[in-house]
């Protein structure tokens, strides 16, 4: 209740040091106490006040009756304004305290702003109750009230969401097959669910006449006792916030931040908020829920004031500690479930996302509908998420992955805009380009073949496509990039935590703890011998010995070495399928594969490599799942940990492992014409292009990140899709003109992952890492992950509001594992970038040939190009007679060694080592600037922003105001029962 520090529990006060005895207070001794007069401690709650109508002792019966639900919500009374001036009437006190006390419903306390920016002047003004009440009396909005969610029982009614009195609401859904044998455990457990206040109502499902639905309703009752017993937090007084105005400085800046609010307001990204006005929460304190001072709370309603996230949240935890038969383990829904008791529980849809009427003029019908129209539809793609609603029908945990893939979209803007602009430069500067100049017009100079048998000597200039190709990602815009990108995901990083910090703000889950979790059913199977006492809880429970739990993980690091030895053997596969098939495509009839056949052997592999990459993705996942269960993991967050990291693993591999031969392997160990490595001396080793190796790494990205965003995107939306249409049609044929309730098409639907939200999170982390990891290599990857999010959000809102069964709304407080996750990628970004700029691309030998070897080395002359020769002096020379092909002269190969006709031939000059010792310089600096710059980007953005730290820190300060006021009545309380005179302040 928005006026009352009584929705604190009393471990809170406590805690604090100050519990006030009087706070149960009786009825009788509420209503002969006067109304306290304003003080400089505390602000009376006067405005927008409701009241029961005829006396206090409504309040209790909102828990004591046996089936209060069925009844119409009790009616209150508006403090009319007429009465109002009579507050101060020493003849109608005890009236005024019934109307406005710490007894009353609803959060009636001062609205002093809509800005939240609220001036706090109680000790600089005198009020006048009457004018006060008058002032903030609700206005009629026909407008509003019309584009509400039709939550009444009414609708509910309509939408079959009820048991068939037409009056006990379903809050969740069992379902079993009738052929199932197992039906002791059923009927044992379902009568322990309604000796725990549950009611239960049997139905048989329409187009199947095996399938029995169990519809679940908790009542009034039941729903009070457990929400007490969770502790869940209830709002009971409205919040105000503390502006001085008069000292704010800057007015100019605070003016164009308010043009500029304004301005944001009609932004076309913005979602409109009046089709969102059951999202404006009453803003009020939270306390734990507590049913001795349930007056205290703001229950406008009772049927909506456990929302129905609260409301299938509390069933599934009576679910989950129900037993089904004698024993400390048979206990839960979930073992029913894996026993095959039963087949599925879900909370339903609140009813059907699509209407015949549109929403403009009719408005929603229900959430569901609601988040369909405005953020599931494709059509809404450039618009803002609804977090709070996402938040309010799908739980914290959902709403909080939506709200990072949100801020991750966002903040991919500026790195797809940049790489643009770096890709756009490599266009524009393209035929500028000295090295490409060079090699288009080196009509004369011959490479060495690239093959053995059937590759003859090509001429340089066929290279020239593959050069401007080549420049448009080996730019001088290549380093800022990196550069770029290494900051960017640690600013990503650290404004995701003050974005995190100023949700779980908002939803209230600042002082959430997540309750100590119960061992899970496999846990307890396994060690159900072993017991000790819990520190926590204090009861005894199973345990794993430390030497059976470190043999476990030693097995299992070893399976995971294992299946990354296997990527590698696949990865293996693939090169020997590149020297095998490169002599073919040399020869090949085609004349456009001949001339190309250095890209259709990277063309052909990098598919190949896909296909590998998919099959074993398929094969990681069960054994993932085989080794996480041999571990024995003791809570269900321990499970989803391990597995999530096994997972991450095995497809980071999987995927990136072919990149990484790609740009630190290929071409690197090949030898010299004359002198080639071969493997197992018979397939001569690949090299890289003639304008180099950057063109098949982009290759390989470019292909493996579009292919396996379409695929992903297929089996996420395309796969249910055609599910779910199976379902509907096999309906239809069975039967005809028969109306499904809506329970049963929540069943006709895909059950959510079973994995929960890992795999969505497993894709976008390995996206991110794509992202980071090689853009020096790649700058448009951040344009594709750019394009593929924005229609990854609006797949994944169309896969949950439409395609998948309700989830469980749970809840959290941060993204779990994968923060940790990220952080690591962003450090290992840093270190490959360092790598792909000094050893893959030319980076480092066009820089030491322009300061040292070229014709700027000794002085610089404006106008003369610094680069001037650099092709010729990049590439070595070899004496074709020592081929025995019948051939004289020479040819030329990508390397620095000596030529032919020196001292010591073929081997490394001093150029060589010039490069070489400027590559590993290259990457100490490069490293350590970068992650100099990463960390003091760290220390200069706080986790949590300086508003919301003064917002939480005046919050404090009002609770300790409240404790106050708690105390001040009692004095009052024990001086009028001693006759004492009564004082309006502290004595």
């Amino acid at each position: 209740m928005c006026s009352s520090h009584r929705g604190l529990d009393k471990s809170t006060w406590a805690a604090k040091g100050v519990y006030n005895k009087g706070m149960n207070l009786s009825k009788s001794e509420i209503a002969k106490e006067t109304s306290l007069k304003p003080s400089r401690r505390s602000l009376p709650c006067l405005a927008q006040s409701y009241a029961y109508s005829k006396n206090l002792s409504q309040s209790t019966s909102l828990f004591q009756s046996a089936e209060s639900e069925s009844q119409a919500p009790t009616s209150v009374t508006l403090i009319s304004a007429d009465k109002a001036e009579q507050v101060n009437a020493e003849g109608d006190r005890k009236d005024s305290v019934l109307k406005c006390s710490f007894t009353d419903l609803s959060d009636f306390c001062l609205d002093l702003g809509k800005d939240k920016d609220y001036m706090d002047e109680s000790e600089h003004a005198n009020y006048d109750r009457s004018r006060l009440i008058k002032d903030f009396i609700p206005k009629d909005n026909s407008e509003s009230k019309r584009r509400l969610p039709k939550n009444d029982m009414n609708y509910i009614a309509s939408s079959g969401l009820l048991f068939k009195d037409g009056k006990k609401r379903i809050d969740y859904i069992l379902v079993y097959r009738k052929s199932n044998i197992q039906y002791d455990k059923r009927n044992t457990f379902e009568k322990n669910l309604r000796a725990e206040g549950l009611m239960l109502e049997k139905e048989p499902a329409v187009a199947n006449a095996d399938i029995m639905f169990i519809k679940i309703h908790i009542p009034w009752d039941t729903l009070c006792k457990y929400a007490e017993r969770l502790n869940i937090r209830m709002p009971f007084r409205k919040k105000s916030y503390y502006t001085d105005q008069r000292t704010k400085p800057m007015g100019s800046v605070h003016n164009y931040f308010r043009r500029l609010k304004k301005w944001m307001s009609q932004n076309p990204m913005v979602l409109d908020k009046s089709a969102f006005p059951d999202l404006k929460e009453s803003d009020c304190y939270n306390g734990p829920f507590s049913r001795a001072r349930i007056h205290h709370f703001i229950i406008n309603n009772k049927d909506t004031f456990f929302s129905n996230a609260t409301r299938s949240r509390i069933v599934y935890h009576m679910l989950q500690h129900t037993k089904y038969e004698n024993g400390i383990s048979k206990v839960g829904i979930c073992k029913l479930i894996n026993n095959g008791s039963y087949i599925a529980a879900f909370p339903p849809h609140e009813g059907a996302y699509k209407s015949s009427q549109p929403i403009k003029t009719n408005g929603p019908q229900n959430n569901r509908h609601l988040l369909y129209e405005r953020w599931a539809r494709w059509g809404m793609w450039y618009k803002h998420q609804p977090l709070d609603l996402i938040r309010l029908y799908f739980g914290e945990k959902i709403g909080l992955y939506f709200a990072w893939l949100g801020w991750y979209t966002g903040m991919l803007i500026p790195a797809a805009l940049v790489g643009l602009c770096v890709f756009f430069y490599g266009i524009f500067t393209m035929n500028a380009s000295q090295v490409s100049q060079e090699i288009c017009k080196a009509t004369e100079v011959f490479m060495c073949p690239l093959c053995d048998k059937n590759c003859s000597l090509q001429r340089l200039n066929e290279s020239c496509i593959y050069a401007k190709v080549t420049y448009l990602f080996d730019n001088g815009g290549t380093v800022f990039f990196a550069i770029f990108m290494a900051i960017w995901a640690t600013v990503f990083l650290e404004f995701w935590k003050r974005r995190r910090s100023t949700l779980t703000y908002t939803w209230d889950l600042v002082e959430w703890e997540e309750e100590e979790e119960t061992p899970r059913p496999q846990f307890e199977a396994k060690y159900y011998k072993m017991e000790r006492v819990n520190p926590i809880s204090g009861k005894p429970e199973p345990y794993q010995p430390s030497s059976d739990k470190i043999s476990r993980l030693l097995i299992s690091i070893s399976g995971i070495f294992f299946m990354i030895s296997l990527v590698i053997t696949a990865v293996f596969a693939v090169v020997v399928y590149r020297l095998v098939v490169m002599e073919q495509f040399a020869s090949f009839k085609w004349n456009f594969i001949k001339q190309h056949w250095q890209f259709a052997t990277s063309a052909a592999a990098v598919c190949i490599n896909f296909v590998i990459i998919m099959a074993l993705n398929l094969a990681y996942e069960k054994i993932a799942f085989l080794l996480t269960n041999l571990e024995f993991p003791r809570t269900e967050s321990e499970w989803e940990n391990s597995f999530a990291l096994k997972m991450f693993l095995f497809q980071f591999v999987n995927l990136n492992s072919s990149i990484f031969y790609i740009a630190f392997f290929l071409g690197r160990f090949v030898g010299h014409p004359g002198n080639y490595n071969k493997l197992f001396n018979r397939w001569r080793l690949e090299e890289c292009h003639p304008s180099g190796c950057l063109i098949d790494l982009c290759l390989q990205m470019g292909v493996i990140m579009f292919l396996k965003q379409i695929w992903n995107n297929f089996m996420e939306l395309g796969y249910p899709l055609i599910q779910n249409w199976w379902s509907r049609h096999k309906i239809k044929r069975g039967i005809q003109d028969a109306s499904i309730p809506q329970w049963e098409n929540d069943w006709n639907l895909q059950p959510m992952n079973i994995h929960g939200l890992m795999d969505e999170y497993l894709e976008m982390v390995l996206q991110f890492g794509f992202t980071t990891i090689f853009v020096a290599a790649f700058p448009l990857a951040p344009l594709l992950a750019l394009l593929n999010n924005i229609i990854e959000i609006r797949l994944d809102a169309y896969k949950f509001v439409t395609q998948w069964r309700r989830p469980l709304p749970a809840r959290a407080t941060d993204i779990g594992i994968w923060h940790g996750i990220l952080e690591g990628i962003g450090i290992l970004a840093v270190i490959t970038n360092a790598f792909v700029i000094a050893i893959t691309s030319d980076y480092i030998p066009r820089f030491v040939y322009e300061y040292k070897y070229g014709p700027c080395a000794s002085h610089f002359e404006y106008g003369v190009n610094c680069l001037k020769g650099y092709v010729n002096n990049s590439l070595s020379f070899f004496d074709l007679s020592e081929l025995g092909m019948g051939k004289s002269g020479y040819c030329r190969y990508r390397d620095y060694r000596g030529p032919p006709w020196s001292s010591k031939p073929y081997e490394f000059t001093l150029q060589y080592w010039h490069i070489l010792a400027a590559r590993l310089a290259f990457i100490i600096v490069f490293e350590h600037l970068v992650f100099g710059i990463k960390s003091f980007i760290a220390y200069l953005i706080p986790d949590v922003p300086k508003n919301l730290y003064d917002r939480i820190r005046r919050e404090k300060y009002l609770v300790q105001e409240m404790m106050y006021e708690a105390e001040l009545e009692h004095l009052q309380q024990q001086r009028r029962k001693s006759g004492h005179p009564v004082h309006h302040e502290w004595p």
